[in-house]
C-alpha cells in the first residue's frame, strides 16, 4: 500500500471551506469511517495534546453531503496500513518518516469517493467559539504570570514573552476548552515550589489562598484592557503541513507575545465583548484551577 502525504491544513489562517481530492477512506474499529483528503481547513482533536475539540461540519462528495461528526489526527509508517489514532500511535508527533493525516470521520461509508473532489465545510460558529476560547486561554495565561510574578523566591529558568516566570507552563496539568469556556488546571506541587513558587504569605503579599479575590481582579484588569485595545492576532505558519510548528502572536498594549500553539484563533480582540477568568483553589490547595469565559462581540 503506497503511504499517504501527510495533509495540508488551512485553518490556522481561519478558513472553514476548502476542496481537495479523497486520497483514501479508512474503517475504524468503531464502525465509523475516516476519510483522508490531501488537504482540509479541518481542525483535528490533536492525539498528544488534545485542549482544543476537533471541528465538525460536511463533507460533500458527487452531491451528497455528508455529516462530519469527529475529526482526527492519524499517522501511517513508513510501510503503510491503515492509520493509528490516539494512543495506538507508538512515535512522537510530527516523527518523519511517518504521515500524519486529518481523519474526517462519517457515521457511515461514504462508497466509492477515493479520486473524487470533496467539498469541506467546517461548522464556522462553533469554530469561532472554540477560537475564542482558544485565545482566551493564552491570554489567559499571560495575565496570570503577570499577577503571580512577585510569587517566586528566585528565577525558575522559563519565562513568558514578557519576562515573567512562566507559571502557566511550569505547573500546567490540564487546559481543556469548550464552546463556552477554557478551563486550566495548575498543579502546585512540590516540583513547583522547589522551583522558588511559594503559596505562602511574603513580604507584600499573602498567603495565596488569601489573595485570589485581589489575583482575579488583577488578571480580570489585564484581560479587560487587551480586550479594549483591540490588539491583533495572527498565526504565524512555517508550511502547510499538519505537524508544522505553529507560533500564536498577539500585539498587546504590553508588548508582542508568542505562544507555540497548534490551534485556531481570533484574528482580533475586537472579536470579543468582554474576556474574564475566576480563579479557584482546591480543598487541599494542591491545584490552582482558572475557568476563562469570553463573551464574543
Amino acid at each position: 500500500m503506497t503511504t499517504l502525504p501527510t495533509t495540508h491544513v488551512s485553518f490556522p489562517a481561519g478558513a472553514v471551506t476548502g476542496e481537495s481530492p479523497v486520497l483514501a477512506v479508512h474503517p475504524l474499529a468503531d464502525g465509523r469511517y475516516a476519510v483522508v483528503t490531501e488537504a482540509t481547513p479541518f481542525h483535528p482533536l490533536d492525539h498528544t495534546w488534545p485542549d482544543q475539540p476537533a471541528d465538525l461540519g460536511t463533507l460533500t462528495v458527487g452531491g451528497v453531503a455528508h455529516p462530519v461528526v469527529d475529526c482526527l489526527t492519524g499517522a501511517v509508517g513508513p510501510e503503510g496500513g491503515e492509520p493509528l489514532v490516539g494512543a495506538d500511535i507508538p512515535v512522537r508527533r510530527g516523527d518523519e518518516e511517518w504521515s500524519w493525516l486529518v481523519l474526517h470521520v462519517l457515521a457511515a461509508d461514504p462508497g466509492a469517493v477515493v479520486g473524487a473532489t470533496a467539498t469541506l465545510a467546517v461548522d464556522a460558529e462553533r469554530r469561532g467559539l472554540l477560537s475564542a476560547s482558544h485565545s482566551g486561554c493564552h491570554l489567559l495565561a499571560l495575565a496570570l504570570n503577570a499577577a503571580l510574578a512577585p510569587r517566586w523566591r528566585k528565577d525558575p529558568g522559563r519565562s513568558d514573552a514578557f519576562g515573567h516566570p512562566d507559571f502557566d507552563s511550569l505547573a500546567m496539568d490540564t487546559s481543556v476548552m469548550d464552546t463556552e469556556a477554557s478551563t486550566d488546571t495548575y498543579r502546585i506541587g512540590k516540583s513547583l515550589k522547589k522551583k522558588g513558587f511559594t503559596v505562602d504569605a511574603g513580604e507584600g503579599f499573602p498567603a495565596l489562598a488569601e489573595a485570589l479575590p485581589a489575583l482575579t481582579e488583577d488578571v480580570n484588569a489585564r484581560l479587560a484592557a487587551w480586550v479594549a485595545a483591540d490588539a491583533p492576532v495572527r498565526i504565524e505558519v512555517p508550511g502547510p503541513e499538519l505537524t508544522a510548528r505553529r507560533q500564536w502572536h498577539c500585539e498587546l498594549p504590553d508588548g508582542s507575545a508568542q505562544i507555540f500553539c497548534g490551534g485556531t484563533h481570533l484574528h482580533h480582540l475586537g472579536e470579543l465583548a468582554e474576556l474574564r477568568t475566576e480563579l479557584r483553589l482546591s480543598e487541599d490547595g494542591s491545584e490552582l484551577v482558572a475557568v476563562t469565559r469570553p463573551k464574543r462581540a
